[in-house]
């Protein structure tokens, strides 16, 4: 006799939940898959947002990976076509544009930054200690005068962490030039960093978008569906099967995979103990606010996202969106950017009025040379996402090895950035629902 068929309920619909539905639907076991999603329209941080004719993404993705085999997936599914495009990544510095990663143009720095940053390199105290955190990894791999000019201010700046309190999962992410290219670069040599990473595509239209919308339009409709304003508000197990409401409805299902927010998971499960609230409380996150902001002349050049340091600069990273291709520029003469800001419940930041933080940006844009004038900065919109980037702080590790292991334990399955609470990219998010679809 046939064993019955299983349902599947995926509590969210961004990236993850969609790519893990897509590598589920084919096999014969799975009878149906669920997605669940409280926003009005599927995408989670991959959706892109539309304003007067305007398209930009929440933060620069870009499609780019050493996993060619994900890389190629996502490619595929853009039905619209890709820009293929060169990384033109600089770092304002005091002025003065370094290219993209730091380390590689020590030469455009004044000469005593340069001075400092490769005399502290040639001459490390550091480079023979283990280490257990960010800073000391900066530290040790390339020396004070690097670290404190650029990689310190840098990342307190986009984390408001300082990263003596992180661990050092985030370190695989850094470019780690060798020795000879950071001398050559300080002699005067512009030495092309994170090559994997060089040479990009983006989506010819709808921005980043289309990735996540490719693979919903090669979902089955007899076997997936996408519930739109569900928020799961209660999690539970009825008898051998889960029982979700969400958005009013009650839904039911033989396995659940859960890519929402752990802290909204935890929130509506029925199971949750004070022991697994108090590690998920202690788990750290950003929020960040996306500026999209035209200016009615271009003062950036043919450049794609610019990193700055400087602390008076209330954000860390500014990205051309006419870069990406004809889609995106709108007007010859304009230019439109998207503006990062990074911040926290009730810190600085959060605080700002709209006033405020309005005059600020317009403010920096004068600072950084991108507007001549504070009046000429035109705010298309402005977007809030609560969820946006996992700190690894020195506790992640064990919180979410007691959050996984009870989860687990109940047949809970997490999935995604958040979900998992895992940095992932696109192409991470691809493999793990990849994997994920075969351990089911």
């Amino acid at each position: 006799m046939m064993d019955k068929k299983r349902d599947v309920l995926i509590l969210g619909a961004g990236l993850s939940a969609i790519s893990t539905a897509y590598f589920l639907q084919d096999k014969p076991e799975i009878g149906s898959i669920t997605l669940l999603e409280k926003e009005d329209r599927p995408g989670g941080l991959c959706r892109s947002i539309r304003k007067d004719g305007y398209t930009y993404d929440i933060g620069p993705h870009i499609l780019f990976s050493k996993d060619k085999e994900m890389l190629e997936l996502m490619l595929s599914v853009l039905d619209e076509g890709r820009n293929d495009l060169v990384r033109s990544n600089q770092i304002l510095y005091k002025g003065r544009r370094i290219q993209y990663p730091f380390e590689n143009d020590l030469s455009k720095l004044p000469e005593a930054e340069l001075q400092y940053c490769i005399n502290a390199f040639n001459n490390n105290p550091y480079e023979d200690y283990d280490v257990t955190n960010m800073i000391q990894f900066f530290l040790k791999t390339f020396g004070e005068g690097i670290t404190n000019t650029y990689l310190r201010p840098y990342n307190e700046k986009i984390w408001k962490y300082d990263p003596a309190f992180m661990n050092t999962s985030m370190v695989e992410r850094i470019p780690k030039p060798t020795s000879e290219e950071i001398r050559r670069s300080a002699a005067g040599e512009t030495i092309q960093g994170y090559l994997h990473q060089l040479y990009f595509s983006f989506p010819s239209q709808g921005g980043i978008q289309a990735v996540p919308d490719g693979f919903l339009r090669r979902l089955k409709g007899e076997k997936c569906r996408v519930v739109c304003g569900a928020e799961v508000t209660r999690v539970e197990k009825a008898g051998e099967r889960w029982r979700v409401l969400a958005g009013g409805e009650t839904y039911e299902a033989d396995q659940l995979i859960s890519t929402i927010p752990v802290q909204a998971l935890t929130g509506a499960w029925a199971g949750t103990t004070p022991e697994l609230q108090a590690h998920v409380d202690r788990l750290r996150y950003n929020s960040i606010i996306i500026s999209f902001v035209r200016l009615p002349y271009d003062l950036c050049g043919e450049n794609f996202a610019f990193m700055i340091p400087d602390k008076n600069v209330l954000f860390h990273r500014i990205s051309k969106m006419d870069f990406l291709g004809e889609a995106y520029h709108r007007a010859p003469e304009e230019a439109t950017y998207m503006v990062e800001v990074t911040y926290r419940k009730n810190d600085q930041v959060d605080r700002l009025t709209d006033g405020e933080f309005r005059d600020r940006i317009r403010q920096g844009l004068v600072d950084i040379g991108f507007a001549k004038a504070k009046e000429d900065a035109e705010f298309i919109d402005i977007t809030k996402y609560q969820y946006a980037y996992v700190i690894y702080d020195l506790e992640h590790t064990q919180n979410m090895a007691y959050i996984r292991k009870h989860y687990s334990d109940r047949g809970i399955v997490l999935n995604g950035r958040f979900g998992n609470f895992e940095y992932w990219n696109m192409d991470k998010i691809l493999r793990e629902s990849f994997e994920l679809s075969k351990r089911l």
